[in-house]
């Protein structure tokens, strides 16, 4: 007897595979449990008109989810962090950062179909897929930046310009309590 599976059989078939059994194993297992119904013209004619809508459903995803991955190829994604020598960065660019980023720009992905081997940390351009609907690939250019911070003074340059500007004030305070206190002339 030839059936219709309904559900994945393990030994037997896919959904909506069409497969010859036993008459006991159909009647008795297979019809009762909704696994399977009769491969009849009706339900020949029914499964392959729903499997042309789902195909045709499929191909109209696929090629929306096509025009978003071109859009989301060309996007520009840069991060700015801050780096030590070498360009190694202190922390890391994660999935959740790249998420976070293409949501600013538009793109709704989850962080989860963000292929990321490992979080990125270092300086560069590194490429990115991101697993769209479909099963449409797609791949982005992720480009990290180092953080231009201002550099510090050496602290022996720093302790150096304090003492300076304190001399500078005890020599200030000095001239003006000169100008202030009277002139001390012995008068003969």
């Amino acid at each position: 007897m030839e059936v219709i599976l309904q559900e994945e059989i393990t030994h037997l078939g896919h959904i909506g595979e069409i497969v010859k059994v036993r008459d006991g194993y159909a009647r008795n297992y297979l019809f009762p449990r909704g696994l399977a119904v009769l491969a009849d013209k009706r339900n020949v004619r029914e499964l392959e008109h729903k499997k042309r809508v789902v195909e045709e459903k499929r191909q109209r995803v696929a090629a929306s989810t096509q025009e978003v991955a071109d859009k989301m190829a060309n996007a520009d994604l840069s991060f700015t962090a801050r780096a030590g020598d070498g360009g190694k960065l202190f922390g890391s660019i994660t999935n959740q950062d790249i998420e976070k980023e293409l949501r600013e720009l538009g793109f709704d992905v989850d962080r989860r179909r963000i292929k990321l081997e490992e979080p990125i940390k270092s300086v560069g351009e590194h490429k990115v897929t991101v697993a769209l609907a479909a099963g449409v690939p797609c791949e982005v250019t992720v480009k990290v930046v180092a953080l231009d911070e201002p550099k510090e003074e050496k602290p022996a340059e720093a302790e150096a310009a304090p003492a300076e500007e304190a001399a500078a004030e005890d020599a200030g305070a000095e001239e003006s309590e000169a100008a202030e206190a009277p002139s001390e002339d012995p008068q003969p």
